[in-house]
């Protein structure tokens, strides 16, 4: 246990130094923010049975681009093993003279606790956009888009060995999006020239893995170092300007994340988190747009 802890104030050292990296962070379209796969989730709302988030962050992505989204989020505690979580998410995204913002996803989930240790969930993300966003009419890449524009199944399960909190879950794309970028549409001097081709995009599923120890500071302070491995099962594919459909090449692969989750409770209500999060480990090629080399989330909560 001694190890573990100095494993994780090592990762907690590393995110403060790290912000100069580049891979694919977890974002908010990504089911690594929802919250039954979060730290701490275990947190007692059945007192009161309904709780409220809301939440902005802000993130750097690969390209020159800055990411802003906010969130709305309501957790139902149903009974002393069932529950479900509804959170509706958006994404604005600036760089290279390009603007856009729109609705993204829509996570329903539902948990049911086996016991105090052992948590199951199963859920979906639905998009509230096609990944179709464009600019004097041509196709933008997925940097560029609110969703991926997937419906995708949600399957996980959380454990808890003393203090140590585990998560694995899967996220599979059931349907796919209707981007249709392709960097061979746009003059040489565009800075879209150099992005990844998405004409057609196929993107496959990921699984995670996170790893999380609460270090209570103060009676109404909590830091929660967290490790956060996700892994892309497959290279994804799109479909170039002769219509052939080909790999993404160096798509699929491993990129590990670090987290720090600072809760501050102000009474049995209410709570705030400040989370940050950078990237250790990359994968080569991103085409999915949710490259971060840094993001930085602060929430608001309340029970009643």
């Amino acid at each position: 246990m001694k190890t573990f802890k100095i494993f994780l104030g090592t990762t907690f050292l590393l995110l403060l130094q790290s912000n100069h990296l580049v891979a694919q962070g977890c974002s908010d379209a990504g089911f690594c923010t929802i919250n039954s796969f979060q730290p701490n989730n275990n947190d007692s709302i059945k007192t009161y049975h309904n709780q409220i988030k809301t939440g902005i962050f802000f993130g750097k992505a690969d390209n020159s681009i800055s990411v802003f989204g906010n969130y709305v989020e309501y957790n139902r505690q149903i009974d002393e093993q069932f529950s479900f979580d509804a959170k509706l998410t958006t994404l604005a995204q600036n760089g290279n003279d390009v603007s856009t913002f729109g609705l993204s996803d829509l996570f329903l989930n539902a948990n049911y606790k086996a016991n105090e240790k052992l948590k199951f969930t199963l859920g979906a993300k639905i998009p509230l956009s096609d990944a179709g966003n464009s600019k004097n009419n041509l196709p933008l890449p997925m940097d560029y888009q609110s969703s991926l524009g997937t419906l995708d199944l949600i399957v996980g399960v959380g454990y808890e060995i003393k203090k140590i909190q585990l998560v694995a879950a899967l996220q599979q794309p059931l349907t796919q999006n209707e981007n249709q970028f392709l960097a061979s549409q746009y003059p040489a001097s565009s800075a879209l020239r150099g992005f990844l081709s998405t004409n057609k995009f196929q993107r496959s599923g990921d699984v995670l893995l996170r790893v999380s120890y609460p270090l209570m500071i103060h009676p109404k302070i909590r830091l929660t170092p967290s490790i956060l491995p996700i892994y892309h099962v497959k290279n994804d594919r799109f479909t170039n300007q002769n219509n052939v459909e080909l790999e993404i090449n160096n798509s699929k692969g491993l990129t590990l994340n670090g987290n720090v989750y600072l809760d501050y409770e102000i009474n049995r209500r209410n709570g705030l988190q400040l989370n940050v999060g950078v990237p250790f480990v990359v994968r080569t090629s991103r085409p999915d747009g949710l490259t971060r080399s840094f993001i930085a989330n602060i929430e608001y909560r309340v029970k009643f």
